[in-house]
């Protein structure tokens, strides 16, 4: 190669700091099922970090009265107003709710970034089992339901009892995110991070969603035969 070819060759961009995340500050974030333990606790731990949180219900009373138990600012509304309202909407609903209630909520959340955290799981005298719905996951499930919204896949692994302790200042966790688009996937990775002692880290597509979400029956085992609140650190990242 010639000086002259060599001076006509385009510079490689560098590659991206994957840790090089958006301000996601100013965002409004829903929580559907937000009066359940999971999604009332992560409603609580945004709050608290500052994020603007409006929890959603079937009942629009009984999310309202969680949201003044909670203070920082929390509004409750009904499911399909919390949507509406929302540029950042968590599914935190039982998994037997799951499809019925995204399907209800399509138009709302057309053009929403929703983060599905629900995990498909059983219960028997063995304890906790995954389940495997006919889509591969729960997250699938909500990206087929929601062909008009940007869906990823976030926060299976945390404590209820760890997220609604008020003593607790650090949740020492971290969050694997899944999803289709980088910048929602990174959008993702910020909102975990906003939270004192988390981390958002990328995990990988929504096919890769199962394992993530089962992944729970494991931990709750964890959880029973130490009497802990377990959760996950990935190492050497």
């Amino acid at each position: 190669m010639t000086s002259t070819d060599s001076a006509q060759t385009p510079a490689k961009a560098p590659a991206k700091d994957p840790w090089d995340l958006p301000d996601v500050s100013g965002l409004v974030v829903g929580v559907l099922g937000g009066t359940g333990p999971q999604g009332k606790g992560l409603a609580y731990r945004l709050a608290r970090a500052g994020q603007k949180v409006i929890i959603g219900s079937r009942a629009a009373e009984r999310a309202q009265a969680a949201a003044e138990e909670l203070g920082y600012g929390v509004e409750g509304a009904d499911n399909a107003e919390t949507a509406r309202r929302s540029d950042i909407v968590i599914v935190a609903v039982p998994w037997e709710g799951h499809g019925k209630t995204l399907e209800s909520l399509r138009a709302e959340l057309a053009g929403k970034l929703v983060v599905d955290c629900v995990n498909p799981l059983g219960f028997d005298k063995q304890g906790a089992y995954a389940l495997k719905p006919e889509e591969g996951s729960a997250a699938q499930q909500a990206a087929a339901l929601l062909p008009d919204s940007r869906v990823t896949a976030a926060f299976h692994h945390l404590s209820a009892v760890l997220l609604q302790d008020p003593e607790i200042e650090e949740i020492d966790t971290d969050v694997m995110v899944l999803g289709e688009g980088r910048a929602d996937v990174e959008t993702v990775q910020a909102l975990a991070g906003r939270i004192p002692g988390m981390r958002g880290v990328f995990a990988g597509r929504l096919r890769n969603a199962h394992q993530v979400e089962s992944l729970v029956a494991n931990l709750i085992s964890v959880n029973r035969r130490y009497k802990a609140h377990a959760g996950l650190r990935v190492t050497d990242v």
